[in-house]
């Protein structure tokens, strides 16, 4: 059997947000959009490269609001620096809701309250400030 991983769907009541948090913010990139006028919803996909697993964000043009089941866990993205990105982040007032206190990893959440965990490539950096005695907030 031949299986190939392609994507996780997310879906977004504000997609111009949740963009803003996976290119400005994660450094993906927008691989593709299908907007359909029929049935009134947009499938937005952001990878870290083309061709790379994607993240597909489904907006439904209705007013319908969603809540997070326990069934889905997390996103899971390795970064060059987590330093960087976490800075970057809370630049953009995005709470870091597990620290990098081991230089390793970090927990955060996008505009549609998914958790997301962020680790560091190649092993752990050295521990160091602010996030070394950075207390976690929130859940993830």
């Amino acid at each position: 059997m031949s299986i190939k991983y392609l994507h996780a769907m997310i879906r977004t009541t504000d997609p111009e947000a949740s963009h803003e948090f996976y290119t400005d913010g994660l450094g993906l990139v927008q691989t593709r959009r299908y907007d359909s006028e029929q049935g009134q919803f947009s499938l937005i996909y952001y990878a870290t490269e083309p061709g790379a697993p994607e993240v597909e964000l489904t907006h439904n043009w209705d007013d319908r609001t969603y809540s997070g089941g326990d069934q889905f866990g997390h996103l899971a993205f390795e970064v060059e620096n987590i330093y960087d990105v976490c800075q970057n982040l809370q630049n953009m007032g995005i709470t870091i809701l597990r620290p990098p206190r081991d230089g390793h990893m970090a927990f955060i959440k996008d505009p549609n309250g998914i958790s997301i965990e962020l680790l560091q490539k190649d092993g752990s950096l050295e521990p160091q400030e602010p996030w070394a005695s950075m207390a976690n907030t929130g859940s993830w």
